[in-house]
């Protein structure tokens, strides 16, 4: 991104966001470390922002008392140090203007800062004094500005309540003050301190009750409690008073050395210590994924609700979850059209395929699905990818039947003209005929990538072809009775041997798909353990990250003595232990589900492969309608079909032969004169037991 765009419009009040801001962002697929500022108008928020992001220009600076920006604008760059990052600014509308006169909408544009920052910086200026906390005051709003659970959730209002602050604390930024034009020395009592002791030192609490303490301690405790991780910077006025409305123009060299070493010391941190953005369960952000976040909450907000949390993270991961199916299975079929273009192949050459292809298009889906609890989309992309798989075994049997019937059509076309000019119809003719039948045999199967039906499509061409050789058997002189016996019995030995190698071949297929399923299912269990282990990760984290905050939190006010606080505390870092507790206990809950998912994904496989099952089931079963008619008619019609000899004169073929079954395009899976397939109320098909 060349320059700052904005994000979310603020128009008489009202917030909006910008379609092409939340476009840029949908096609932003890395993850993304958002820093936000904030702060009263006027006090040089987007100096900051432009030095993060390296330019002298960008954000606007303004050189008047009026504000220049406006609602949320964003700033997206390549992040300095984490590879494959983008780091997002989002410079604020300045606070407290008096311009706009409306406190509720700064305060909305606050809660957006924190609800879609991993970090966040607020801007002041001079020191830190009551006035500065003071100001804010929207902290001590949160609670009313942004919930946590969905109310619709049975336990939400309860886990509200249990858990205080510390709900917040999982979910919130980093803190980073900034202090502009600090002039004082950083001494506490005669001593010398950091700029983070500083910090504490203007955070601390007063001891004892009334209103007026009351008052003080509030917006210190909700910055305490709400942002355990904080960090203090002081910077010196950059240059005189004269040159401050031209400060975005200057040089860097003209600025004063001191701003300049707390402006690379504070950038150093921003790039080093910025987290990456992570929603509720720890999951990290992509840069699509907070586009889907800020319209989410900006719509709420529009509506006059409250934005919660855990209804944008269940939103966004159905819209996450359902393109991330689409992506795994666009991978598929894209990992599958090498093989395609080759049809007909071997069983083996398109199971690698398939297997390969499967294994990508499940660590694509992986990478991208979040909260898929019970598996559903995973179930979805495994149902998906069997029917594209299915389809796929079709197009190649179908591809496979295509060429072999041509081939064999193509080798038959010289003795279909002997027979025609009669040349078998001699003495000796039968055994010519052998000989020439052998020979097409033979040169059939030497012909390499017949496909998966090749020993099927012969099976049917020698059934055929066996009414034509007994007829011309029948018609040899040259036999005595008895050898003819002998070749009949012999033609029915090969018919049979035949039929064994289109059985084995049939078998071979029903063996590869049982094992490339077996090996499917291993690794996407292997893949789905790796993501549910990743994802109790990062819960676990997020829970641990809070309750250490909390900890030392605790052990600050009881160094200072508010006994009075002790209560409170430990009843929140208790609620969080028994949170902490309850996660471990869902592992062997977790063991259960997982195991169900992946029973699940497993039936999906086979109700997807159910497609191909079916239409090999109705295969066969038309081809044994168009048998049976057959032979009713020929039977009733007693016209079999004469073979010429050589004078003309014509041969009765035997009646009694295998009649001429149907072949052509049967794989067509479309063929409304397939016989319908009951797959039965359960849902399983033909051969899903596999």
């Amino acid at each position: 991104m060349d320059s700052p765009m904005c994000l979310v419009e603020n128009a008489d009040g009202e917030l909006h966001v910008v379609p092409g801001a939340i476009k840029y962002l949908m096609g932003l697929n890395q993850q993304v470390v958002v820093v936000a500022v904030v702060g009263l108008y006027r006090t040089g928020k987007s100096y900051l922002m432009n030095k993060l992001a390296g330019k002298r220009q960008g954000f606007a600076l303004g050189a008047t008392i009026q504000s220049k920006t406006k609602g949320i604008w964003m700033w997206c760059v390549p992040h300095p140090e984490k590879r494959d990052h983008t780091l997002v600014l989002l410079d604020t509308e300045g606070l407290g203007d008096v311009e706009k006169g409306d406190s509720k909408n700064d305060a909305w544009i606050f809660s957006l800062a924190i609800l879609l920052s991993s970090t966040l910086v607020y801007n002041s200026r001079g020191t830190i004094d009551n006035q500065a906390v003071e100001n804010l005051q929207y902290v001590s709003e949160l609670t009313e500005r942004i919930k946590v659970n969905s109310s619709s959730a049975a336990s939400s209002s309860h886990d509200d309540e249990e858990g205080g602050d510390a709900q917040f604390v999982q979910f919130f930024p980093n803190f980073v003050w900034t202090i502009r034009d600090f002039t004082l020395l950083l001494e506490i009592d005669g001593r010398n301190v950091t700029e983070d002791e500083y910090l504490e030192h203007s955070l601390e609490l007063r001891k004892g009750g009334g209103k007026k303490n009351l008052m003080y301690n509030l917006p210190r405790e909700c910055i305490r409690n709400y942002f355990p991780s904080r960090k203090c910077f002081v910077f010196p006025t950059p240059t005189t008073p004269a040159n401050m409305p031209h400060l975005d123009s200057m040089d860097e060299a003209d600025l004063c050395g001191s701003f300049r070493k707390v402006a690379d010391t504070f950038c150093r941190f921003i790039f080093q210590e910025s987290r990456t953005k992570t929603v509720k369960g720890g999951h990290k952000v992509t840069g699509r994924m907070l586009g889907h976040l800020v319209k989410t909450y900006v719509e709420t907000i529009a509506k006059g609700s409250v934005p919660c949390l855990e209804n944008a993270v269940l939103a966004m991961a159905q819209i996450e979850n359902q393109a991330a199916v689409d992506e795994g299975q666009a991978v598929y079929q894209s990992g599958m059209e090498e093989v395609k273009a080759l049809f007909p192949v071997a069983m083996g050459q398109i199971s690698a395929h398939h297997l390969r292809s499967d294994h990508q298009a499940t660590q694509a889906f992986m990478k991208r699905s979040f909260k898929d609890e019970n598996g559903d989309f995973l179930k979805a992309l495994a149902v998906a990818i069997a029917k594209h798989y299915a389809d796929l075994l079709i197009q190649n049997e179908d591809a496979s039947e295509k060429k072999c019937a041509a081939l064999l059509e193509k080798l038959s076309v010289p003795m279909a003209q002997k027979i025609k000019e009669g040349i078998y119809a001699t003495p000796g003719g039968y055994e010519l005929y052998c000989s020439h039948h052998d020979n097409m045999v033979a040169q059939y199967r030497a012909e390499p990538d017949k496909g998966v039906r090749a020993e099927e499509i012969l099976e049917q061409f020698l059934r055929e072809k066996s009414l034509e050789k007994n007829s011309i058997l029948q018609a040899d002189k040259k036999l005595t009775e008895n050898e003819k016996k002998i070749h009949e019995e012999q033609e029915k030995r090969a018919l049979a041997e035949q039929a064994v190698k289109m059985e084995a071949e049939k078998q071979h297929q029903l063996e590869k798909l049982i094992q490339e399923r077996e090996r499917s299912h291993q690794e996407g269990i292997c893949q789905l353990e790796t993501k549910m282990v990743q994802e109790a990760k990062e819960k676990q984290h997020e829970l641990e990250r809070a309750l250490d905050s909390k900890l030392r939190e605790q052990e600050k006010l009881m160094a200072k003595g508010f006994t009075e606080k002790e209560a409170a505390m430990k009843e929140e870092i208790q609620s969080l232990r028994e949170k902490e507790e309850a996660k471990r206990e869902e592992k062997e809950e977790q063991s259960r589900n997982f195991r169900a998912i992946a029973q699940g994904v497993m039936e999906s496989v086979s109700n997807g492969l159910g497609h191909y099952f079916n239409y090999k089931k109705a295969r066969e079963q038309r081809k044994a309608l168009v048998f049976k008619e057959q032979v009713r008619f020929n039977l009733k019609s007693g016209a079999v079909g004469n073979i010429p000899d050589k004078e003309g004169m014509t041969l009765k073929q035997d009646k009694t032969a295998t009649p001429k079954l149907e072949t052509g395009a049967v794989g067509n899976s479309k063929d409304t004169t397939l016989p319908k397939v009951n797959t039965g109320s359960t849902g399983k098909s033909p051969g899903s037991e596999v």
